[in-house]
């Protein structure tokens, strides 16, 4: 046994300053978690969506396809549903638009303004796009529709996310 005795002073000067380290460890854990957690996941690559769609199904006339994906926010992860107005074009080149109004969010239908056919509509404020996806003039709408990225993988169409129109 030691004869070095401590005293009440160095007593609490040592457990105050461990008890202190321990709260200091125990704030500063989750903030460089936070920051260093990023860099260790695996970076995410193209998510792409398969669909019931055939390709070789696909005409001029804009069709509504819906499709389903898992979404993981945080520890929660749930099956969301989004639709994409998909057809093709002229030169049979496929083009998949957002059915997400630009003005404030609505939905587009494709032909159900009877007074101007074969464009895209929006019922809440009136908006219209052309057939392309971009924003009739004097419309509320002043962004064209975004576009779906999208590949063909074994004669099915695979939707990614949707980006701002290429045209804009």
């Amino acid at each position: 046994m030691s004869k070095h005795r401590v005293s009440r002073r160095q007593f609490l000067n040592y457990t105050l300053t461990g008890v202190g380290g321990f709260m200091a460890a125990g704030m500063l854990m989750p903030m460089l978690r936070f920051a260093v957690d990023p860099v260790l996941e695996a970076a995410a690559g193209e998510n792409f969506v398969a669909t019931k769609q055939k390709v070789d199904d696909l005409t001029n006339k804009p069709v509504r396809l819906d499709f389903s994906y898992k979404q993981k926010d945080a520890w929660y992860e749930s099956e969301v549903t989004d639709t994409a107005w998909v057809y093709k074009n002229d030169e049979g080149k496929i083009v998949a638009l957002s059915p997400v109004c630009k003005h404030l969010g609505c939905t587009v239908d494709w032909n159900t303004d009877k007074e101007h056919p074969n464009q895209f509509f929006c019922p809440c404020h009136f908006g219209r796009y052309t057939k392309d996806g971009m924003n009739v003039k004097g419309t509320p709408p002043l962004k064209p529709l975004d576009m779906y990225d999208f590949k063909v993988k074994d004669g099915i169409l695979h939707l990614g996310s949707a980006v701002p129109h290429k045209e804009a």
